[in-house]
This record gives C-alpha cells, sequence and structure tokens, in this order.
C-alpha cells in the first residue's frame, strides 16, 4: 500500500493513519469543523472534518490512530485529503502508533556513533568538555527528537539525522576553507538545535512547550552552555563564543536570531543549517513527485514548486 504522501490527487484512501495535530474551526457561515493532520511512515497531509461537535473533539484529538476513507484532492496546489468516512482504531485492530511514525532512514543508532567520531577532531579541550557534557546529558532525547513540529527533519530521530547531515557538511566546507575553526564549525553544528529536546514534546504529535513558546530552543541552548561551562568549571572566550555561535545560527533578527553572526564560523553555520533543511524539505518533496511534474507548493521555500526533470 502506498504512503499517504505517496498518493496523487484523484486516488481514494482507505487506511489507518496517526493525528498528528487537530484544531478547531468555524465556517463563514458559522458552521464548527476540525482540520486534522494526519499521518503514516511517509509523512503528513491536512484533512478538513466538517459538521464537527463537542463529541468528534473528544474522539479525534492527536496522538489517536483512525481508520479514513477518502480522497485525496489539490487544494491550492498542495494535496489535501478529503474525509468520507473516518473512525476511532480499535485496540485488537492490532495497528501502534510507532507504525505510523515517520523516521530517519538510518537508524539512530548509526546516526550517533557517526557524530561521536566527529569529537576526535576537536582539538579545543574547553569546547571538546562543553558539547560532551551537553551531549551526555539530552542523549536519550536528542537520538529520537524531530528537529521541528513542521517543515524539515519532522519526524522521529528528525535532530539527530540533522546534525549528523549537517557536520558532513561542515567537514566537507572547512576542508574547502582551513581558516575556519573546525572545532567551532563541529561544536555549534551539534549544540544549536538541542534546545529542541526541552522546545518541542517529542516524536509522537509533536507541539511546543510552554519553555518552547516562552523562550525558544535558542535561549534555552545559552543557558545550557552557561550551566555546562559553571559544572565544569569552565571560564574562557570559548563560552562566549558557543554561546554567540548558538545565539546567531538563525542569521537574522526577523529569523529568530537576538543576534546577527560576528564571527566567521557563526556565518557559517547559519548557511550549513539552512542548507541542510532546505535540501531536506526538497528531497522529500521530489522523492514523491513524478519526473516531468511540479511539486507541492512548498511555503518555507516562499511558497514555490520544484520541478522534476525527466532525465537523469
Amino acid at each position: 500500500m502506498k504512503g499517504i504522501t505517496q498518493l496523487q490527487a484523484g486516488e481514494q484512501v482507505n487506511q489507518f493513519l496517526l493525528i498528528k495535530q487537530a484544531t478547531k474551526g468555524v465556517t463563514t457561515v458559522g458552521k464548527p469543523f476540525m482540520t486534522l493532520i494526519l499521518q503514516d511512515k511517509s509523512g503528513d497531509i491536512e484533512a478538513k472534518l466538517w459538521d464537527t461537535n463537542e463529541d468528534h473533539e473528544k474522539m479525534y484529538r492527536p496522538e489517536v490512530i483512525v481508520q479514513v476513507g477518502g480522497e485525496i484532492h489539490d487544494y491550492r496546489g498542495k494535496n489535501q485529503l478529503r474525509i468520507k468516512q473516518i473512525r476511532v482504531a480499535k485496540s485488537d485492530e492490532g495497528i501502534q502508533i510507532n507504525d505510523l511514525l515517520p523516521s530517519a532512514t538510518t537508524p539512530k543508532e548509526e546516526l550517533y556513533e557517526e557524530l561521536t567520531q566527529f569529537f576526535f577532531e576537536i582539538k579545543n579541550p574547553n569546547i571538546s568538555r562543553i558539547t560532551r557534557y551537553i551531549l551526555k546529558k539530552y542523549q536519550q532525547e536528542f537520538s529520537v527528537f524531530p528537529a521541528a513540529s513542521k517543515n524539515h527533519h519532522d519526524y522521529a530521530s528528525g535532530l539527530i539525522d540533522h546534525v549528523v547531515s549537517m557536520l558532513r557538511l561542515g567537514k566537507a566546507i572547512c576542508d574547502l576553507y582551513p581558516s575556519l575553526n573546525r572545532d567551532l564549525v563541529y561544536a555549534g553544528v551539534i549544540l544549536h538545535d538541542i534546545g529542541k529536546v526541552k522546545e518541542l514534546t517529542g516524536p509522537i504529535a509533536t507541539t511546543y512547550t510552554v519553555e518552547g513558546n516562552l523562550l525558544g530552543h535558542i535561549s534555552i541552548m545559552v543557558d545550557e552552555i552557561g550551566l555546562a561551562a559553571k559544572e565544569l568549571n569552565i571560564d574562557g572566550e570559548e563560552v562566549v563564543i558557543l554561546k554567540h555561535i548558538v545565539l546567531s545560527h538563525h542569521g537574522k533578527e526577523e529569523w529568530g536570531s537576538p543576534k546577527k553572526p560576528m564571527i566567521q564560523e557563526a556565518e557559517i553555520l547559519h548557511y550549513i543549517d539552512n542548507i541542510d533543511a532546505k535540501m531536506n524539505m526538497l528531497t522529500r518533496a521530489l522523492a514523491k513527485t513524478k519526473p516531468g511534474e511540479f511539486t507541492e507548493r512548498l511555503f518555507p521555500l516562499d511558497n514555490r514548486s520544484f520541478y522534476k526533470p525527466t532525465f537523469e
């Protein structure tokens, strides 16, 4: 059976899906409805449930498995699921949440093993100790959390998948530009998003925590670097530089960075992060697009559709 994101407009749906998000709304004529984000291992899709009531809101909530019948249709350049039948799955039907949870294609254990190899190239003892300390503190969550609630690496183990991909890219860029401090690039890559383990709720029906909404992963991580330095009795310029790299990795204030990059390693980290996030979105969108056709509109990429050439 095809995954929900691999179906084309006009194709019928009759399968189990996991509710990732559920929000209620009201039409222009005052009728209640629900917007559901439904997912399986292939990814997620938006669906509308019309003429809803309080019972529907109680039944169809995040982390609930449902059996859905309906049809895929194109809505403003993006696939949407038109629901015709929906019911909550029964416990004896043998379907588990993990069966429907998208995850990194490489096992998390392999990703973690690859990540740890980069520590052999970090020469500065203060940078190495701080980075290892924080990674060890959050190792379990770091290995299973997504990197975001939507758009890029928004699947189980997406965070470590994103970081390892960025490390590979960082290594190649450091080879090209020897003036870059490899210690700072690698440590910045590893640390920049670990705050997501406090900002987000986890890999299932991912939303933002109270701390995530009020502080955000950047502020959370800057505090963690300060705490680690204090615990390890490290008091040097490296602490300030690591904090700056994390503070500035979104690049601009309007993109969520409290500071713009002011050292070259912070500047390059911003580009590495941006490249990997965008390539993850494009790779996944093009994987479900036939040659000679366009992807659905990708909102984080200026709402553009991308063409998939017919030749290899």
